[in-house]
């Protein structure tokens, strides 16, 4: 993929990366990435983001999401405008996807989200 980087954000768009974790919480039963610590994989990588400096006007954005209909890989998270999906498991998989892809525009392909996987 191509380095795209956060400060360099696409002609048209506010950020140059914006990611989305779903934090979608089922309540009927079903499985939802809510249920698989979705919120502290989002509360980190909002903090490293700030941390790094990486946050702010054309450089990256994380936001919460509902339901990204990926609930079978979950817990998800969506980088933008690449279009890349992660499955997380650990504090180390969302500081990898931090250093690699929102800092330095490297996916990190051991935590694609297989393509196949839908809800």
């Amino acid at each position: 993929m191509t380095d795209t980087t956060p400060t360099a954000a696409p002609t048209g768009s506010y950020y140059g990366r914006h990611i989305f974790f779903c934090l979608n919480d089922r309540t009927n039963g079903e499985d939802s990435c809510a249920h698989h610590n979705a919120q502290a994989g989002f509360d980190r990588c909002k903090a490293l983001v700030k941390k790094a400096g990486l946050s702010g006007p054309g450089q990256v954005r994380v936001n919460k999401a509902g339901c990204l209909d990926r609930c079978a890989a979950g817990p998800v998270a969506v980088v933008y405008p690449e279009a890349v999906w992660y499955s997380f498991v650990d504090e180390s998989d969302i500081d990898e996807i931090v250093e690699s892809h929102l800092k330095n525009g490297q996916v990190v392909e051991r935590l694609v989200t297989p393509a196949h996987l839908g809800r």
